[in-house]
């Protein structure tokens, strides 16, 4: 496949940027193949926007440990119980964090390993870029 190249130039100040502009058609192809649906990738942003959040970050990386009721994490975070449910209510329809119950506790943990897997990642690559 040849590729379309289509040439001007660009300021060259900005440093973001090529100095000319070259569009490399086989590479978007790979991409746009590559991308995944419509659905998946707004749930993955709202998974993103989700975490993105101080609070529900703070929540996440305590439930890696080990479940917590409302009560230990709102004592925790030092939000209120209804601010804390209304934020693990959140949490749950993304599937970030599940729940079960033990007699009048709910218990909230993580809705699986990749969430860990996620903070962990996010955490070691903030760490390395001091």
């Amino acid at each position: 496949m040849q590729q379309k190249k289509n040439t001007h130039k660009v300021d060259s100040k900005d440093e973001n940027n090529c100095l000319v502009k070259t569009v490399h058609l086989n590479r978007v192809k790979k991409a746009r193949d590559n991308a995944p649906p419509k659905k998946e990738l707004e749930k993955l942003s709202n998974t993103f926007k989700a975490l993105g959040d101080p609070t529900r970050l703070k929540i996440v990386m305590a439930l890696s440990d080990e479940e917590m009721c409302v009560c230990d994490i709102a004592a925790y975070t030092g939000v209120s119980d209804s601010a804390v449910s209304h934020q693990l209510r959140r949490l749950k329809d993304l599937s970030i964090v599940k729940n079960r119950r033990a007699g009048q506790i709910l218990y909230y943990s993580l809705d699986d390993n990749h969430i860990t897997d996620i903070i962990t990642i996010g955490h070691t690559h903030i760490k390395e870029n001091k």
